[in-house]
């Protein structure tokens, strides 16, 4: 009689609880590797530090103003002469990106926002603020595109829709930061004063330069891509044939997004205490339910970017995002609390629309281009939405700032229109 055991009782049965380790709720960070990790902590690091020196205009807009004497049209051009100077920098932090590599480019452009940033707090008039503002907008343009892309080519096409939502959402973090500074600032100090400390505090992305410069390297295929092309990348190639018509299509969905995410970003922190009458204290409660918002949104969008694809994804919360902009303008006076209940709502569709464009913009691009390309667009798209902040400022002098933000809802529009001339791209290889 044979002694050998049958066949199947050699072979171990499979491991039901088995799965791959890009699984589960944070397996899009696993699969990233050791490498791509800290890529993407400094990313989402500069990102916040990005969005909290962003912040400190918005937040102080009401002190400035009466430090200054200005009126509606010329605070709201703060925020133009900072996206159209954004435009600059992030096509310039683009091409750098593909000729000098992504983390020289992410430290060139960090240092440049942290330096002007805290340069605001010692302008003497309208004009001077007005300056360092614009300079500081070539370096808070080319963070973003630059971050992106840099965590973009360590991400798995399976995850990198909610890997690039993620990063995203640090601009919740960098915001929620600046209100809870702003709200102890203004509380303990004279509004004089008060404005001034808050730009000062804007010198704390210096500190990131250091530790991205000693542990964040970019991914190895976009280092290979660089050394064989010299790093002589053209500045016109995405203009050529081939890439034109999605360089056209990618500014205008920019250029529509960011154009409606600005005119709130700018206005709304104005109407809760001008329009609405709200204390320093009850604005930072107010900005809390949006900011809230702002952060669950961009994690849901990253993952629905990676489920729905890239264009439903922005096409559904343009929609959303132009409802709540209608309903959150048009709420009644003294109805305060549907105020703060709305704001949720708000902060989390016009956050979420933005989960996808990390990745949407890389995968639209060849790596050699891939800076030049999402620089640009990106950037490009701030500056031409930058005429929206601009408008609601002169609008809200004739509408009140809650009509004015109406204006807002335009921007999405936009958007939706200019998906029309794009492709799909979730689950493509970066090539």
């Amino acid at each position: 009689m044979s002694t050998t055991p049958p066949s199947q009782a050699l072979t171990a049965p499979p491991t039901q609880t088995e799965r791959p380790a890009d699984d589960g709720a944070l397996g899009w960070f696993r699969a990233l590797g050791p490498r791509g990790r800290r890529a993407f902590a400094g990313a989402f690091g500069g990102y916040a530090l990005d969005s909290y020196d962003y912040f400190t205009l918005p937040l102080s807009m009401v002190a400035l103003a009466a430090y200054f004497g200005l009126d509606s049209g010329q605070t709201g051009l703060f925020t133009t002469v900072t996206l159209l100077a954004s435009g600059v920098g992030g096509a310039l932090a683009g091409v750098l990106a593909d000729r000098a590599g992504r983390v020289r480019a992410l430290m060139i452009t960090v240092i440049t926002y942290a330096i002007f940033t805290v340069a605001c707090g010692f302008a003497p008039n309208f004009e001077s603020l007005l300056v360092f503002r614009a300079l500081q907008g070539l370096g808070f343009g080319g963070e973003w595109a630059v971050g992106a892309i840099l965590v973009a080519e360590y991400a798995s096409a399976k995850h990198r829709g909610r890997t690039l939502g993620a990063i995203q959402s640090s601009w919740a973090v960098g915001w929620a930061l600046a209100a809870v500074v702003y709200t102890l600032v203004f509380s303990f100090l004279d509004d004089d004063l008060a404005w001034r400390v808050m730009f000062w505090t804007g010198a704390l992305p210096a500190l990131l330069v250091i530790w991205l410069r000693r542990r964040v390297q970019d991914a190895p295929e976009a280092i290979a891509v660089r050394e064989k092309s010299g790093g002589k990348t053209s500045f016109t190639a995405i203009f050529k044939p081939g890439l034109l018509w999605t360089t056209i299509f990618a500014g205008l969905l920019s250029t529509g997004v960011q154009g409606g995410y600005y005119t709130l970003a700018t206005w709304v922190p104005t109407y809760l205490k001008s329009d609405r009458g709200l204390s320093v204290v009850g604005t930072g409660g107010y900005l809390s339910f949006l900011i809230s918002g702002a952060f669950l949104g961009y994690l849901t969008g990253g993952y629905l970017t990676d489920r729905l694809g890239r264009r439903r994804n922005i096409w559904l919360f343009a929609l959303l995002s132009a409802i709540c902009i209608l309903a959150y303008a048009n709420i009644p006076d003294g109805a305060n609390t549907l105020l703060l209940v709305l704001g949720f709502p708000l902060g989390f569709c016009m956050s979420a629309i933005f989960s996808g464009f990390g990745s949407f913009l890389a995968e639209l691009y060849p790596t050699a281009v891939r800076g030049t390309g999402q620089g640009f667009t990106y950037n490009a798209g701030r500056a031409v939405g930058a005429v929206f902040p601009t408008t609601v400022g002169f609008l809200a002098d004739s509408w009140g700032v809650g009509g004015a933000l109406v204006f807002g809802a335009l921007g999405y529009a936009l958007a939706a229109l200019a998906l029309l001339g794009l492709p799909e791209t979730r689950g493509k290889e970066l090539a």
